[in-house]
């Protein structure tokens, strides 16, 4: 039997879970179809998911036809659960994307298309509701190939091996050699993402399922597993208060009571399909697990031999303080911490002084269904603060900062390079720095305790990102110097370095931004361009009218602007206009100096974050001010003004 995991991706309402519940009951896994709407589909097995009609959690069923063993993933369709649907990207073989048949792609089909591109997953992709009269194939399959990718071709019919092969150098060879492409041939151009199969159906009917089955079992290769074991963890969540990791088994074979994380044992080793679940005596690569009792594991984290996957690319954009009404705050907390297990994406703080929990999210949907967990599982009625919109910061110029860190009995000095990085990038940590200044162990701190912060910015307190830092010099002391020491100073050295900055105009405020889609009527279309240029948008020329009269806008615009502008739309469209946003990620705050002076925030003064150093005379230590440390440091800086310069 050929062993595959896949999951099935897609925007909310283009019949995922329908095609789930289809392609179950025609492998027999289950006696009858499940439906969205009646709340008894197989896979949306929690409450919530009932009474919502969508799916909040990822879920796994299992499936055999002919020789193939299909582990389904099934995941949320909703843009604000979009990190729970990355977190399972990583462990797939081949994806499933579910597209609707209509006359456009939505942003987050696209979104989830970069994410698959990404993490290189071979995807197969079904278009649904075929059954609806305005259907059109052709219309689709080009939609499909301008929208996504060329290699989007039909495979429900006989396949036209030429332009199969015109997507692949080797292919093409073999082509025109002789006139015609093995299965394997085929099977290694869509493992490679050159070329994606596309079926056509209706998965409320149940027609185009057996085809896309037929597809999975003859197309799809199985993953070459590691001789040693490996297994990389795609979810955390609690059953009745019983924590589980699952995992992906990548290489070897996990037994019962193996260690897989220092000490911690795989005492059981659970295979669920839905809600149920049997124990295995074994789990072989290929297959996937839930292992309860173990602690520290986070999605993404790599077992054994397994590396760890990318930090996620997703990342909420808003964040709302907890307002705990009549409830305790420590109870509150520690339920969210729970829900943070499960769903790193929430980043949960605490502020002591300020007596705030926050959290972070992706929209209203997301936060609706929070509160509704929150009473559910822990019986908690709270509230939530109007919300913000949850910055980010960078640099555009090049420094080198110092951090000095020598109370008495105590040294080490550490000096960061810091570049502007790539959008997106986030923080990138490396070492260029000789052995001979500075001693292995040391430089491993450094990068270590880089790590291991959230770096604030000194614009607004907000988190620093793109940004690359190097470590190119520093001192440490033979008789002195403790582990504690670099951390202070490394430290002190990116704050240092951000000051400087500061003072030169070099820090930027970046705030998040949607990439829209708004469709009005022909009349309303000078509205719908003002609104936009009002919001300092960026918009595309309109569309040609549609025969319904109805002209397409496309572009980008800030969060903080467009975040309520779909009950604007509603307003004068008289409900036939349609606004669709997807997060496109971070770029330069479009009223930063507002933003900045409404903050308030005072760099110097923030003491989780110093600003200075600490330097040592007549046996005593005392502070150094950061514009006062390039003077007093004691290791010459390794790049001038002109050399930083040329950096950027």
């Amino acid at each position: 039997m050929k062993q595959i995991t896949a999951g099935i991706v897609a925007h909310v309402d283009a019949g995922k879970t329908t095609l789930s519940e289809a392609l179950l009951y025609q492998t027999g896994a289950v006696r009858q179809v499940g439906r969205v709407d009646n709340g008894d589909a197989f896979l949306d097995s929690d409450r919530l998911e009932k009474q919502r009609g969508i799916t909040i959690f990822s879920h796994q069923a299992q499936l055999q036809y002919q020789d193939l063993t299909l582990t389904l993933l099934d995941t949320p369709g909703h843009v604000d659960f979009a990190s729970q649907t990355e977190q399972v990207l990583p462990v797939l073989d081949y994806a499933i994307l579910v597209v609707a048949a209509s006359n456009h792609l939505p942003g987050y089909t696209r979104t989830l298309w970069r994410l698959l591109q990404r993490y290189q997953v071979p995807t197969f992709i079904f278009v649904n509701k075929m059954d609806v009269a305005t259907a059109d194939r052709e219309a689709m399959l080009k939609l499909l190939q301008t929208g996504l990718s060329e290699g989007c071709l039909p495979f429900d019919q006989a396949l036209d091996e030429e332009t199969l092969a015109l997507q692949d150098d080797q292919a093409l060879d073999e082509y025109m050699g002789s006139n015609a492409l093995a299965d394997a041939t085929v099977q290694r151009l869509i493992a490679k993402r050159k070329v994606f199969p596309v079926y056509f159906g209706a998965g409320l009917k149940l027609t185009g399922v057996d085809d896309l089955l037929a597809g999975l079992a003859k197309w799809t290769v199985p993953m070459k597993p590691q001789p040693a074991f490996g297994a990389r963890v795609f979810k955390v969540s609690y059953d009745k208060g019983e924590r589980l990791t699952w995992v992906r088994v990548t290489g070897g074979t996990l037994a019962p009571k193996a260690l897989v994380l220092g000490e911690q044992k795989a005492n059981q080793l659970r295979v669920y399909n839905g809600v149920k679940y049997t124990v295995a005596s074994a789990v072989q690569a290929g297959e996937v697990c839930a292992i309860p009792g173990l602690s520290d594991t986070k999605p993404g984290m790599g077992l054994g031999a397994e590396p760890a996957a990318p930090a996620p690319l997703l990342q909420p954009v808003l964040t709302y303080a907890l307002d705990p009404l009549q409830e305790e705050l420590p109870r509150c907390l520690a339920a969210l911490r729970q829900l943070e297990d499960e769903d790193p994406a929430l980043h949960v703080t605490w502020s002591p002084h300020l007596q705030e929990v926050r959290v972070q999210l992706m929209g209203k949907v997301q936060l609706e269904i929070l509160q509704q967990l929150l009473k559910q599982r822990f019986d908690l009625t709270v509230a939530f603060d109007a919300g913000s919109i949850l910055y980010q910061e960078t640099i555009t110029q090049a420094v080198e900062g110092v951090g000095h860190f020598e109370p008495l009995r105590h040294y080490a000095e550490v000096h960061l390079l810091m570049q502007p990085g790539p959008r997106g990038s986030g923080l990138t940590f490396a070492s260029d720095c000789s052995l001979e200044v500075l001693a292995k162990n040391w430089q491993h701190l450094v990068l270590a305790n880089l790590a291991a912060k959230e770096h604030r910015g000194v614009l607004t307190g907000s988190p620093l990102t793109d940004t690359k830092i190097t470590l190119v010099t520093g001192r440490a002391s033979n008789v002195h110097t403790v582990g504690g020491d670099f951390r202070e100073a490394t430290w002190r050295a990116v704050r240092q370095g951000l000051m400087m900055l500061k003072q030169t105009g070099g820090c930027q405020l970046l705030e998040p931004w949607y990439s829209f889609r708004l469709e009005v009527a022909q009349t309303q279309i000078g509205r719908a361009m003002s609104d936009i240029e009002r919001m300092a948008g960026l918009c595309d020329p309109p569309s040609a009218p549609a025969a319904n009269g109805m002209v397409l806008l496309t572009g980008f615009a800030p969060v903080a602007e467009m975040q309520d502008y779909g009950q604007i739309v509603n307003a004068y469209t008289h409900g036939q206009g349609q606004l669709e946003c997807v997060v496109d990620g971070y770029r330069p705050c479009h009223n930063a100096a507002a933003v900045i002076a409404e903050r308030g925030y005072t760099e110097v003064g923030d003491t989780d974050n110093l600003t200075g150093s600490v330097f040592c005379a007549h046996g005593a230590g005392y502070p150094v001010a950061w514009q006062d440390v390039p003077a007093a440091a004691h290791v010459p800086y390794r790049y001038d003004k002109a050399a930083l310069q040329a950096l950027v």
